[in-house]
């Protein structure tokens, strides 16, 4: 048996004043709109970049499985693109090719509708029409995304499918109550209608929660990773690509976002966090200066929840 597997990145072209906007002076940030586009252009390679390698381990795990099992579905992964409006589905690939030939094909295409809801279920409709089992879209701001994440939103996607029996949904939020990663199989009565063109207040993950709650839809949650839309998400992105730099040196099975990195020291950013002077009085905790020990405070009773 052979099952198709899709990665989605949804994105604009990293067109100036069209893309990363709060990061720009008009928008109460710091940057022109060509530096915000090319902090964008810079993210959306990286991003590629590891969806290529995603598919590299996925690759590798379903030889693994099948080298166990050989009665196991033979799996394939490809890497798609999708824009709006279909006019710059050339501009898109352009931006792609700047960095040259790819290992693996990409495949692009354009999505339409009246709301981001649209968009979003017209680009993984168009996707499960070409026979598609599963799709897994990872957003083109979030260049700290882990390799991991990519791998296991498809496993629990195939655990669902082929042990419990039927289809199911992964997810991972990010920082503001919205998603980094959303997945889902062909038949998973799910779609994102009401999700993003929320006009009630209802934040993007809880809106997911209750579509499964409502359809009884199996589902997993990873770990948040955060996308970057104000300035704060940016230095919480650099400060994260910086750790990730230092600890590639000893530790496997991590992607580097280089072309952000690249992007951010010829510009010289740093994040920088205020001195914190807002800090717990230490009396509580440490031995007063005569040698007396701290009044002892009993914990509140909370009855099981919050006060």
């Amino acid at each position: 048996m052979k099952k198709k597997y899709a990665i989605l990145i949804f994105s604009k072209p990293p067109i100036p004043g069209l893309v990363k906007t709060r990061l720009t002076v008009q928008r109460g940030g710091s940057f022109s709109q060509e530096q915000a586009a090319q902090f964008f252009k810079r993210s959306l390679w990286d991003v590629t970049e590891l969806a290529m390698w995603c598919m590299d381990d996925l690759d590798a795990a379903n030889k693994a499985e099948r080298e166990a099992d050989p009665s196991a579905p033979e799996r394939s992964y490809d890497l798609f693109i999708s824009t709006t409006p279909a006019k710059n589905v050339e501009l898109m690939k352009q931006t792609i090719d700047e960095l040259g030939e790819w290992p693996r094909e990409i495949h692009y295409m354009a999505d339409k509708g009246a709301t981001f809801d649209d968009h979003f279920d017209y680009a993984f409709q168009q996707i499960f029409d070409q026979g598609y089992h599963a799709i897994v879209s990872i957003g083109a701001d979030i260049p700290t995304l882990p390799r991991s994440h990519v791998t296991l939103a498809f496993q629990w996607l195939d655990y669902f499918d082929e042990v419990l029996g039927t289809p199911g949904f992964v997810q991972a939020p990010c920082q503001e109550c919205g998603t980094s990663l959303v997945g889902f199989n062909f038949d998973t009565p799910i779609n994102h209608q009401g999700i993003y063109y929320n006009m009630d207040g209802r934040p993007a993950l809880d809106g997911y929660v209750e579509k499964l709650k409502n359809s009884d839809i199996p589902s997993a949650y990873l770990a948040p990773v955060a996308d970057v839309d104000e300035p704060e998400d940016l230095a919480h992105c650099l400060s994260c690509a910086r750790a990730l730099q230092e600890a590639a040196k000893c530790q496997t099975g991590i992607y580097v976002p280089t072309r952000v990195l690249q992007w951010a020291d010829f510009l010289g950013i740093k994040a920088v966090a205020r001195p914190n002077d807002n800090h717990d009085p230490r009396q509580y905790f440490d031995e007063e200066e005569d040698g007396a020990e701290a009044p002892a405070h009993a914990p509140e009773e909370t009855e099981g929840h919050l006060r």
